[in-house]
C-alpha cells in the first residue's frame, strides 16, 4: 500500500468515528479524486482532516461527520454532488467544490439553500465581482493572482514579449486575463487547449516558432506535468524562462523533478515559506502521508480552522444559516493562516500575499525558493462589482 493511500485511508477512519460519534456538525467535502488532477483534490482534503485530527475530530468543540464525494472534474457530477449534501444530507457546510466550472455548475442550489460554502481551490471573476453571493467563500483566492503576480514579475523582469497558454475553461481564461492586467508589454500569442489535454508536442512547437522572451502558463495537476515534461524534452527549459500558476507544485515536483528546475511559480503557499505554524504543519503532513504537502493543501488546513473557528462563534449552532455565514466571514480575520497575511474582502475572496517561488536542485534535492513577493496583501480586481458589504 502506497503513502497516500494510507493517509487516505487514516482520513476516512477519522469520518467513520465522528459519524459513530452522532457528530454535531456535518461537513461536505467534494473534490476530484480521481483522473489526471486527482493529486490536487486528494491534498486538499488530506490537509482539511489533518487539521481536523489535530482537533480530535472536532470543530469548534464540536464532533464532525465529514462525507466525501469525487466530482471527477465533471460540472453537472459536481452539482448533483452540491444537491444531494444540501437536500439529502442536509450538511452545514460544503468545501473544497471542485474547479471553477464545478463550483459554477453547483452554485444555483447553494446559493438558494444558503448553506456556508467554502471553495479551496476555485475563485471564478463572476464569484468575485457582480455574481458575489452572501454564503459562498473562497478561503483559496481569487483565479487571478498567481497569475497577476506572474505578470508583475515578467513586466519587473523586463521581457518584452510573452507567450501565454492555457486549459479553455474558466479558471484558465481567468489566469490569462489576470496576467495581462499587470504585463504591459507584448503579447505574442495565447493559445487555449482542451482540458485534460495530454499531448502539447504541436503547442511546444509553435509557440518555439513564435520566439518569446518567456511563456506564461496555467497547467494544473496531469496537465501540468504533461506540459512541463514535453517543454523540457523540447531543450526549452534551459532556453526560455518558463512562469507559471499551480504547474509546478508540491502536487506535481514529485513527477517532474529536474524537468522543472529554472522555472518560476505564482503562489500564495509553498513549503520555502517562514510562517507561523508552516513548519510544523510541513512536518505533520510528510509524517502522516508521506509526501510533501502543496499550497492545496496548506489551503484545506486553513479551511478546517476556520471553520474551527466559525462554529465557536456561533456556539456550536449552525442551524442558524445567516449567523453562521457571518461567523464565517469574521473568522478570516482570526485565522492565524499559513500564507501570511490573510482575511476576507467584502467579496468572500481573500485579501493575501501572492509570491513568486523557482524551483531549484540544491544539494541533490529539487525545492522551491522563494524570489520575490509581486503583490504584497493584494485584493482582486472584480471587489469593485461587488455590491454586498
Amino acid at each position: 500500500m502506497n503513502t497516500r493511500n494510507k493517509g487516505t485511508l487514516s482520513a476516512l477512519a477519522l469520518v467513520a468515528v465522528t459519524g459513530m460519534a452522532h457528530a454535531d456538525i456535518k461537513i461536505g467535502f467534494s473534490a476530484p479524486l480521481s483522473g489526471p488532477v486527482a493529486a490536487v483534490g486528494q491534498d486538499q482534503y488530506d490537509g482539511f482532516m489533518l487539521a481536523l485530527e489535530a482537533r480530535g475530530g472536532k470543530l469548534g468543540g464540536q464532533t464532525v461527520n465529514v462525507l466525501r464525494e469525487d466530482d471527477q472534474l465533471k460540472p453537472e457530477l459536481g452539482n448533483q454532488i452540491a444537491r444531494k449534501f444540501v437536500d439529502r444530507d442536509k450538511v452545514d457546510a460544503i468545501v473544497g467544490l471542485g474547479f471553477s466550472n464545478v463550483l459554477m455548475a453547483s452554485l444555483p442550489r447553494i446559493v438558494e439553500s444558503g448553506t456556508v460554502a467554502i471553495a479551496t481551490n476555485a475563485g471564478p471573476s463572476v464569484l468575485a465581482g457582480k455574481g458575489c453571493v452572501p454564503n459562498v467563500f473562497s478561503v483559496a483566492w481569487q483565479n487571478d493572482g498567481s497569475a497577476e503576480a506572474m505578470g508583475k514579475y515578467a513586466q519587473d523582469k523586463g521581457y518584452k514579449r510573452v507567450y501565454l497558454m492555457a486549459p479553455n475553461y474558466q479558471a484558465g481564461k481567468d489566469f490569462i486575463g489576470g496576467f495581462k492586467r499587470f504585463y504591459k508589454g507584448e503579447i505574442v500569442d495565447e493559445v487555449y487547449t482542451q482540458v485534460n489535454q495530454p499531448d502539447y508536442s504541436a503547442e511546444i512547437a509553435q509557440l518555439q516558432a513564435a520566439a518569446p522572451d518567456a511563456v506564461f502558463v496555467f497547467y494544473p495537476g496531469g496537465m501540468g506535468v504533461n506540459f512541463v515534461k514535453q517543454f523540457s524534452q523540447a531543450g526549452l527549459t534551459k532556453k526560455l524562462p518558463l512562469l507559471s500558476a499551480f504547474t509546478v507544485d508540491g502536487t506535481t515536483l514529485p513527477s517532474l523533478r529536474d524537468a522543472a528546475v529554472g522555472t518560476v511559480s505564482g503562489a500564495v503557499w509553498d513549503v520555502a515559506l517562514s510562517t507561523q505554524g508552516n513548519r510544523e504543519f510541513i512536518d505533520s503532513f510528510t509524517k502522516k502521508y508521506g509526501r510533501t504537502p502543496s499550497a492545496y493543501a496548506a489551503v484545506g488546513y486553513d479551511a478546517a480552522n476556520l471553520l474551527d473557528i466559525a462554529v465557536r462563534k456561533v456556539g456550536g449552532n449552525t442551524s442558524d444559516k445567516a449567523a453562521f455565514t457571518a461567523a464565517v466571514k469574521s473568522a478570516g480575520a482570526e485565522l492565524k493562516s499559513l500564507r501570511g497575511p490573510f482575511r476576507f474582502n467584502h467579496n468572500n475572496l481573500p485579501i493575501q500575499n501572492y509570491y513568486a517561488f523557482q524551483t531549484v536542485s540544491e544539494g541533490g534535492r529539487v525545492t522551491a525558493k522563494m524570489v520575490g513577493t509581486p503583490l504584497p496583501e493584494h485584493q482582486d480586481t472584480y471587489a469593485v462589482e461587488c455590491k454586498q458589504r
